[in-house]
């Protein structure tokens, strides 16, 4: 097994304590950078793993302000919505992906917990656990050098003392062979040098022991003290590198442990999408705009061909249409004229429109009140059972006088008395409604019966000069629908002109019966025309339209653009072409 210890050569021994000195050094300042560049790491990995959360965090929450600003909002038009099964669908797919959201913010949460936290923990203790091995080992170190300049300094004072004995010798045995030298300056070199040798002896004696002393404390040092410091920081390096890994599959395992609860959210969206259902939704369209208005009955034929019986004038035709529709309007019964389709004023009643839903065609009006009708009793039948409950209570009171006074009931009581008679005036009043549209709307039977009258009509075929007058129910001014029906119109064999009047008929007696008219010419926009009122159109200056209805001394003529655009432009702002076979050709350029 590999230790840092081998990092230091510790052959050479004691013998070259320098180059054992020095080669510690060289390699602890390599582990010193090696164990910081670890910690630059951590501290990095870290970072990674933090800037992750992050975007976690504002994925999340960008997919939940997304799915918020898609659901749908609080009004009437949500209440169609729901009605549809791709609308019901898209909602699902709203909800399924806001919990898709809530699972990134799940990861952003494990991986701060789980990873960010306990790194930021671990590295604090890394740093503590790195300092005091490397404090214990410049400790040793600077021990190691003080012992070895003790040593140094004991073998350098033996050196010197060996040295001055071996003078001290010399010089006695100089002055001994001397005979002119006094005796007592021989004995005074003689004792200087054995001064001399037993100084040399006490230096050898202590760098001897020192010398022992300091290859202890150096086998020491080589042998233990420092293989202990570099095998801590093994170990807390190994350790660090361990903790990396295990954050990193931590890393992995938030991703995963998510993986089923998004895929449920994915699945979810996927059979929400399966559960559309266009036959339905198309059903669901017809039932929700069906008015409930009988077809039209069968053309009349208009004979045009006697000739005797008509006026040499072109607007006789004309006149005695207006004629005739004249004499219609004064013989509808009172209260039930028809809307018309004013083009000078503009919508009044864009808002809900009235309590008795009366501006819906009648299938239309007939749901909405049923609808009102149903959340009324709703209510009534919530309002009784709260008297019950409370008429129960009461009972309770007047059996167990301890448990409450049974007078504090009787407000409550008289209050969802009121509430009950009001909601079942208002479900009278609904009611009324709802039976006066029943008895209004056609049954299949009439329809049939009333088809049937045509059907050995004159089967002359209509030439050109036949007048295609077809009556429906028309748009009001405010966009409702009127209820009266078609009346039945026979075959008129002859026509008797009315004689041509000078008074300009009202707009309440043109437009009492309103179909898709025919073309009956062409006209030129001469001047520009903004049509900003309502029932008048805009035109632009040389365009081609098509003319549905003449002038009739009005001074408007009606034009249409194509099957969804006509309206009213000024007389003298267009050039007419009529057809020559059209009924009642005339204008007022």
């Amino acid at each position: 097994m590999f230790h840092f210890s081998r990092l230091v050569d510790l052959r050479t021994g004691p013998q070259i304590p320098r180059r054992s000195n020095l080669t510690f050094t060289d390699q602890f300042d390599n582990l010193e950078k090696h164990t910081q560049w670890g910690i630059e790491f951590v501290e990095k990995y870290t970072k990674f793993v933090k800037e992750r959360s992050e975007i976690e965090t504002n994925y999340a929450k960008q997919i939940r302000n997304l799915s918020k600003k898609y659901q749908p909002k609080k009004n009437s038009r949500e209440e169609d919505e729901s009605k549809y099964t791709f609308c019901r669908a898209f909602l699902t797919s709203l909800n399924e992906l806001n919990d898709y959201a809530g699972q990134h913010e799940v990861i952003a949460e494990n991986l701060t917990s789980q990873i960010i936290t306990e790194l930021s923990r671990y590295l604090l203790e890394l740093k503590t656990e790195r300092k005091t091995s490397f404090h214990d080992g410049r400790k040793a170190q600077q021990h190691i050098e003080s012992s070895w300049k003790q040593l140094e300094s004991c073998k350098r004072k033996f050196e010197r003392d060996c040295k001055e004995a071996d003078r001290a010798q010399q010089y006695f045995e100089k002055m001994d062979a001397d005979i002119n030298v006094t005796k007592a300056d021989v004995e005074k070199a003689r004792q200087q040098a054995q001064m001399r040798h037993q100084m040399a002896s006490d230096s050898k004696g202590d760098y001897s022991s020192y010398l022992q002393k300091f290859n202890q404390e150096q086998n020491e040092h080589y042998f233990t003290v420092i293989p202990n410091i570099f095998q801590k920081l093994q170990d807390m390096e190994e350790k660090r590198i361990d903790r990396l890994g295990v954050c990193m599959k931590t890393f992995a395992d938030v991703d995963r442990q998510v993986l089923p609860i998004v895929g449920k959210c994915l699945d979810g969206m996927t059979k929400a999408a399966e559960s559309i259902e266009p036959t339905t939704d198309s059903k669901q369209v017809v039932e929700s705009f069906k008015s409930g208005f009988e077809p039209p009955g069968d053309v009349d034929f208009e004979d045009y061909g006697q000739a005797m019986k008509r006026t040499v004038s072109e607007t006789s035709l004309s006149n005695s249409r207006e004629a005739k529709e004249a004499k219609e309007a004064k013989e509808r019964p009172a209260g039930k004229s028809k809307g018309k389709l004013w083009p000078f004023i503009k919508n009044k009643n864009k808002g809900s429109g009235p309590e008795d839903f009366s501006h819906l065609p009648p299938e239309q009006r007939r749901k909405k009140l049923q609808g009102k009708l149903d959340d009324l009793n709703k209510d009534i039948q919530k309002e009784m059972d709260q008297r019950d409950a409370l008429t129960k209570m009461k009972d309770v009171y007047v059996k167990n006088p301890q448990m409450g006074d049974p007078a504090s009931v009787d407000p409550r009581l008289s209050e969802i008395g009121q509430n009950i008679e009001k909601l079942q005036f208002e479900a009278q009043k609904f009611e009324g409604w709802l039976a006066e549209v029943e008895e209004k709307m056609p049954s299949k039977s009439d329809t049939n019966r009333r088809s049937g009258l045509y059907e050995n009509q004159n089967n002359t075929t209509v030439s050109n000069n036949c007048a295609q007058d077809r009556e429906r129910p028309l748009s009001s001014p405010d966009g409702s629908y009127t209820e009266e029906q078609n009346s039945e119109t026979q075959v008129k064999a002859n026509i008797n002109p009315l004689p041509p009047t000078s008074s300009t008929p009202d707009f309440d007696d043109e437009f009492d019966d309103e179909e898709t008219l025919p073309t009956i010419g062409t006209c030129k926009a001469l001047y520009p025309f903004e049509g900003h009122n309502e029932g008048t159109i805009s035109v632009a200056e040389g365009e081609l339209l098509y003319v549905i209805e003449e002038d009739k001394g009005d001074g408007w003529t009606r034009v249409r653009r194509n099957e969804e655009e006509e309206g009213y432009v000024p007389t003298s702002y267009v050039e007419v072409f009529l057809e020559t076979n059209a009924k009642g050709a005339m204008t007022y350029i």
